[in-house]
């Protein structure tokens, strides 16, 4: 049978399932009240539920449950899986408490650290990265435990802060975890690349329902999930921290810009509601919200396929250079929101923009 019909099978059954539980999950969502109500300076103008990303889950725990049944696997992978799994499964009680009081930054960020410390406790951690000179180079012991704290709570803080336009998250989600599939593939491994598959399958099935206009959001359960399973993946894939990196090296940088940007004038990394983020300031310019996301698809797309052929040094300067290049985008383009704002030829109204780094 060979490992490409499981992989198929597990692909399918993630995609299928995430399809056609989404509605579902919406509907719940609105007899529960778990929804968005539209609020000043936000993009929608209804309400919608913030429930899809308890579909994903189910696809996705589902998918890796049929991989194990058709895959052989090293018995050496099977506490990793399990972490894997139970750090998956408190991303629910978290988003639970999210969804019906909307918790502030400090209680989700512990959350957050329980999260991280599930799989950790299952030897799901950062011990080496790629060395610029060939081979491999291991952490010191002391590192270990800070440099995959950084790493789980880097990638779900950023997932969850680009999770403010339709159609985001979910697609860039899908992309990283295309792109560590084919390097599992690469390197025949295929009971890892089941795992990529089951996400990259989970999220396609979601993005009918949520690219723009968005009948439905992922909801923190959503975001917390693709960021955490990102994270996981990428370290038990073979510590591919780069390559994942190189593919949300656009999120992970305006990300870091803006909390950067937010300290620097004493206010809260974390407090949105200042459209800061390079999509909303491009929606307030007068790109379109389909543009804007699927621009940002291609450049993920792009670095992801450029990941693939650089060495670990090629990475670094490209990572540096995108760093630097959208530095100087985000400034442009800061400067012509003021300047729209500024001008006395139009009375300027701003668009409906979600607040950045506001979970939905």
């Amino acid at each position: 049978m060979g490992p490409y019909i499981p992989l198929g099978a597990v692909f399918l059954l993630a995609m299928g399932l995430a399809f056609f539980l989404v509605p579902v999950a919406g509907a719940l969502g609105k007899r529960l009240g778990a929804v968005d109500r539209p609020r000043r300076g936000e993009v929608q103008a209804r309400q919608v539920p913030r429930t899809g990303g308890y579909a994903i889950l189910i696809a996705f725990v589902a998918a890796v449950a049929l991989s194990l049944l058709l895959l052989p696997r090293n018995p050496d992978e099977s506490p990793r899986l399990w972490g894997l799994l139970l750090g998956a499964a408190l991303v629910i009680p978290l988003a639970l408490l999210d969804d019906s009081r909307r918790l502030g930054p400090l209680p989700q960020f512990a959350g957050q650290v329980i999260i991280a410390g599930v799989p950790m406790a299952f030897d799901v951690l950062v011990s080496n990265v790629s060395n610029p000179f060939g081979g491999l180079l291991y952490l010191p012991a002391y590192l270990v435990l800070p440099v995959t704290f950084l790493w789980f709570l880097g990638m779900m803080n950023t997932l969850n802060f680009i999770d403010t336009m339709d159609g985001l998250a979910g697609g860039v989600s899908a992309i990283a975890a295309l792109v560590l599939l084919v390097r599992a593939v690469q390197l025949e491994q295929y009971t890892i690349a089941a795992l990529m598959l089951a996400l990259v399958g989970a999220c396609l099935g979601f993005l009918p329902h949520n690219l723009h206009p968005a009948r439905i959001f992922m909801g923190t359960s959503g975001s917390l999930l693709l960021g955490y399973s990102l994270a996981v993946l990428a370290i038990i894939g073979g510590a591919k921290i780069a390559t994942t990196a190189m593919v949300l090296a656009v999120p992970i940088v305006d990300t870091a810009l803006v909390i950067g940007t937010r300290a620097l004038q004493g206010r809260s990394p974390f407090k949105g509601g200042d459209a800061a983020h390079l999509p909303h300031r491009l929606l307030e310019i007068g790109f379109s919200q389909r543009a804007i996301v699927f621009v940002l698809y291609a450049l993920c797309l792009g670095l992801g396929v450029l990941a693939l052929g650089l060495s670990a040094w090629q990475k670094l300067y490209t990572l540096i250079a995108v760093g630097v290049v959208l530095a100087l985008l985000v400034g442009l383009v800061a400067l012509r929101v003021e300047s729209l704002r500024a001008s006395p030829s139009r009375a300027y109204q701003g668009n409906d923009v979600r607040g950045p780094g506001v979970p939905r």
